[in-house]
């Protein structure tokens, strides 16, 4: 068994903290170039040591296998303002060196049936300690503002209720969920019809102003 839970976890905290660090550097990068960032803002959590036990009893892990098998020990979520950019984080990520991408699931097009959408992404990350570089795997779940506000409430209410939801109240969690995917698809088609109505004025203003000068 693990002796010193803190120990074993440091490495974690670490990545973690290397992470964060990194992922609003790809914001600040953005916004150093005038430019649209694809990150709104990223958070991380250690899970619990008592979640972690019992995820090894539910999915029989031993305790030699822990850093190997259990993948969100570890978890970051990026915050996205729009749908689009959930694809652009991820491709940004599909070209770093300094991962080793696992694993990629989507399930903002295809939405657990508790209506939960995000984008996961499992890699593993090397982590240099005292007695040299340790592997380990780090999730990141990527989501836009609403999916977050959706999945935050729903965890919420499956924390406080602990029991399998009644089948209207999971009807209705599924509706919530489809209004919210609903809501980021009219945002995002909004935010394109003004880029494409700046990118019309601004070669209007181009062919104004070449007239004015022929004359």
């Amino acid at each position: 068994m693990i002796k010193d839970w803190n120990l074993f976890l440091f490495p974690y905290n670490q990545a973690a903290k290397e992470w964060k660090i990194k992922l609003r550097g790809i914001r600040e990068e953005f916004q150093l170039m005038d430019e649209h960032s694809p990150i709104e803002f990223v958070t991380s959590r250690i899970k619990a040591i008592d979640s972690i036990k019992g995820k090894m009893v539910r999915r029989n892990i031993e305790p030699e296998r822990l850093t190997e098998d259990m993948e969100d020990i570890c978890g970051l979520r990026i915050m996205c303002p729009f749908l689009d950019d959930i694809y652009t984080v991820v491709d940004i990520l599909r070209k770093r060196n300094d991962i080793d991408i696992l694993e990629e699931r989507d399930y903002v097009n295809n939405e657990k049936k508790s209506g939960y959408r995000s984008y996961h992404i499992v890699f593993k990350y090397p982590i240099e300690l005292l007695d040299g570089q340790h592997n380990i795997l780090v999730e990141i779940q990527i989501r836009t503002l609403a999916m977050n506000f959706w999945a935050t409430l729903e965890h919420s209410l499956n924390y406080k209720h602990p029991d399998v939801f009644p089948e209207n109240v999971h009807k209705r969690l599924q509706e919530a969920s489809e209004t919210a995917f609903e809501l980021d698809e009219e945002m995002s088609e909004i935010r394109k019809e003004l880029i494409k109505d700046a990118k019309r004025h601004q070669q209007e203003g181009k062919k104004n102003e070449n007239c004015n000068l022929r004359k």
